[in-house]
Order: C-alpha cells, then sequence, then structure tokens
C-alpha cells in the first residue's frame, strides 16, 4: 500500500509539472516571471506546437491586453474560429501572453484588497512597460533568441510601441491593434482610487458601442460574451465572490489619461520606432477613433515599412465578435510578410 501511495505521489507531480495539451499537437506551460520589484510576479502563458522546442526570432510573438481585461480572454479564447495563439501555434508560431501587475493571473498588489479610495493609482504605462520588457526578456532567454514580434491591443498598443522605441534592437515587427493615442473625448472608463471594479451590464454595454442596434446580436452574440464574461470573472476569484461579480482592474491608466493623453502629451515617440509597424482597427471602433491611428501612422518615419488596415463591421473589441478572424489573419499576413 505504501508503494502504491508513493507511486500515486509521484505521477501526480509529474503531471503538475509538465505541460498541458490545448488542441491535437498544442502544448501550454504557464510562468510566474520575476520583475524589478521582487513583490510583484507577472502571469506568461506559452502555447506552442509540442513537437518543437526551437523557434526562430520571426516565429515568436508575445500578446498584451489593454486597459481593462487580461490577455487570456482575449487571445486565447476559444470563440468560433478558435483561440488566436491557437491559430498562430497552427502556422508555426511560438505564442506568449503576459499580464501586467494587476491583471488576470499577476499579482494583484496589496492595495487591491483594501477599498478603492484608499489607496492611489497603480500600475502606470511606465510601470506596465518595464513588466512588457521583464516578460521580452524572459522570452529571449527561454528561447535563445534576441528578439522578437509583439502585439499589443488598445492601452497595450502603448506599452508594446512604447517598449519598441527604447528597445528596437529587441524587436522584429510590432502589430498595434486599436492603438491608443490623444484623447479629445471623454474616454469609456473612468474610476478614482487604487483600482475600478466593472459588472457584467457595464462590460457588455462598452462592447456594444458603434454596432448598428438591429446587428448587435449578429456581430456581438449574446452566448459569445456570456462565456468571455465568465473567463473574466474567473481570472478574478476575489471580484467575482462579489454581489454583483465584478472584474477589479488597475486604476494606472486612469492616472495616465489625466497626466498625458488627456492633455494632449503622448508616452511614447513613434519616430523612435525603427521596425516594420501595423496598425489596425475596426471602422465602428469608439474606444480609440481612426484618428488616432492615423495621427500615429504620420508619424512613424523611420519604420523600414508600416501599414493601417481598417476592418469593416467592428469595434474595438473585434477580437471577440463575428470577424475576428479579419483581424487576426490581417495580423498574422503581416507577421509573416518577407520584407
Amino acid at each position: 500500500m505504501h508503494f502504491l501511495l508513493v507511486l500515486l505521489s509521484l505521477l501526480i507531480a509529474l503531471v503538475a509539472a509538465s505541460p498541458t495539451y490545448a488542441g491535437p499537437n498544442i502544448a501550454t506551460e504557464t510562468f510566474f516571471v520575476s520583475t524589478s520589484d521582487p513583490q510583484i510576479k507577472l502571469y506568461v502563458r506559452n502555447k506552442h506546437s509540442a513537437d518543437r522546442r526551437d523557434f526562430s526570432p520571426d516565429k515568436v510573438v508575445l500578446f498584451v491586453h489593454g486597459a481593462t481585461y487580461p490577455s487570456e480572454t482575449a487571445f486565447d479564447i476559444d470563440l468560433p474560429g478558435g483561440s488566436w495563439m491557437d491559430y498562430m501555434v497552427e502556422r508555426g508560431f511560438d505564442t506568449y501572453l503576459v499580464d501586467v501587475r494587476g491583471y488576470g493571473g499577476s499579482t494583484r498588489p496589496a492595495a487591491m484588497d483594501a477599498p478603492a479610495d484608499q489607496n492611489a493609482p497603480f500600475a502606470t504605462t511606465a510601470d506596465a512597460v518595464k513588466d512588457v520588457g521583464a516578460a521580452v526578456d524572459f522570452i529571449l532567454k527561454r528561447r535563445n533568441i534576441d528578439k522578437l514580434n509583439l502585439v499589443g491591443w488598445s492601452w497595450g498598443t502603448t506599452l508594446m510601441a512604447g517598449f519598441t522605441a527604447g528597445n528596437n534592437d529587441k524587436v522584429v515587427k510590432l502589430a498595434l491593434y486599436a492603438p491608443l493615442w490623444i484623447i479629445k473625448e471623454p474616454p469609456p472608463i473612468s474610476g478614482k482610487g487604487a483600482y475600478r471594479s466593472v459588472n457584467r451590464e457595464m462590460a457588455r454595454q462598452r462592447g456594444l458601442r458603434g454596432i448598428p442596434e438591429a446587428q448587435r446580436e449578429e456581430i456581438s452574440p449574446q452566448s459569445w460574451f456570456d462565456k468571455w464574461w465568465a473567463e473574466n470573472l474567473a481570472t478574478d476569484p476575489v471580484g467575482a465572490k462579489q454581489n454583483p461579480p465584478v472584474l477589479r482592474a488597475p486604476n494606472g491608466v486612469i492616472k495616465d489619461i489625466a497626466d498625458f493623453w488627456g492633455k494632449g502629451e503622448p508616452t511614447y515617440d513613434p519616430a523612435k520606432i525603427r521596425v516594420p509597424t501595423l496598425l489596425i482597427l475596426a471602422e465602428w471602433d469608439q474606444d480609440t477613433p481612426l484618428y488616432m491611428a492615423q495621427e500615429i501612422f504620420g508619424k512613424l518615419v523611420n519604420t523600414p515599412y508600416k501599414r493601417h488596415v481598417v476592418l469593416s463591421e467592428g469595434t474595438h473589441a473585434i477580437a471577440l465578435e463575428k470577424n475576428r478572424l479579419s483581424l487576426i489573419s490581417q495580423v498574422q499576413a503581416f507577421l509573416e510578410e518577407k520584407p
């Protein structure tokens, strides 16, 4: 009996230490990456072909989320058409996502355990750029490569672009989905204190912005939203236990709206980006309207080449909508394009 118990314990330990498999020949691994702050660990998820370990720099990509929701519910959610990460793995890519501090599976500082108004905002753009850098360095060392591709969504575009502007030597290509720039009208998010709480109705109404009423169910099916919302709550067990359940998000981005974008001051200089760059968004995007991408595009004066793509029938969250594969395939084509 003792021998069987020991054997069982060894088998359980082996399973816990081994990669999990998300689909045919796709391995999933998770890591907690150290940062310059010893109290902060970053959640990093990797998906790759189960029988490959060697990837060239142009086949490695890192995703990062926007201001409110974690990376996994945008880039690794199994909506019709499949997970974006799986889509890339099936095309030979080694894919990673990261949650910056306070989001998803990464460390949530103690300030998030207290009422929001008792602490100052945290996870500013400057802090989050450093988190992206920690994730990049981890991946480069792990795969023994010198550079990789970056993909950011919304606020995440300021993180990826900001990192690239100071580290062009570590980036192959840069893809900015729904790029954020100077704000001319009040933004669709607000909050005071260390963090803000988003409930189901708030999330749904924000997601429907811009969609003609007659097309809402077609473009953003309720069943898709329900699955996405449930997966968001799963990343925040504390918020999920509240009544009503909420997803909590750091307010560093709100501070930066007041200190930078709302005052006409960007957080990075596009002219310092010297790698191929894609700007892509959907026509109904009201969170990061078309003028933002147009202004950035004009300032990208030192890229070897640049693309500006506008997709039809989609909003800021087209990655979660009917035409999501239009976004995914366009980004894929850009990353695969040879100079």
